[in-house]
């Protein structure tokens, strides 16, 4: 019985075909690799205009809801280097990293929710550009969430100094 079973896997096997004698030049777990093709002058990716268009001045008016989830997005991508009240006084500084400016200075006061949005667009000093990180109505209302804790002069904040 063992013989014949072993016979028969031996005839089995040897009638099967591995196919390499006819593959092509190219294997399926090569990649095929293009040369490098300029895009076309004049040519917009797809969504730019309706980015461009959301982060148009003059942007949003300040609602109360749009301060609200300015605060919350304030919270979440700001506050480590920041700090809660905008002091530059974040839970990263101690760890070493230079602290950033306050927004209580004078320039940093004198900005315009359209420039807090360039900022937070394409970065500026240390700080590295969040346009891949917070979509643009998000920055507006960070922008506008940052004015207001200017007005405020940071009263209110847990972290607040005098």
């Amino acid at each position: 019985m063992r013989i014949a079973a072993a016979i028969t896997s031996f005839v089995l096997l040897a009638a099967c075909d591995t196919g390499t004698e006819e593959r092509d030049a190219v294997a399926s777990t090569r990649s095929v690799q293009r040369g490098f093709v300029p895009v076309p002058p004049g040519t917009i990716p797809r969504g730019v205009s309706a980015q461009a268009a959301a982060l148009a001045p003059p942007g949003p008016e300040p609602t109360p809801v749009l301060l609200a989830r300015g605060e919350e997005r304030f919270k979440a991508f700001c506050t480590p280097c920041h700090g809660v009240s905008g002091h530059g006084d974040g839970p990263v500084v101690p760890r070493g990293f230079s602290p950033p400016p306050s927004y209580y200075e004078e320039r940093l006061r004198a900005l315009t929710p359209e420039q807090v949005v360039q900022v937070i667009t394409q970065g500026k000093g240390r700080m590295f550009p969040y346009a891949d990180r917070v979509l643009p109505e998000d920055r507006w209302a960070i922008a506008h969430y940052i004015k207001e804790l200017q007005m405020r002069g940071g009263v209110g904040q847990e972290s607040a100094k005098p």
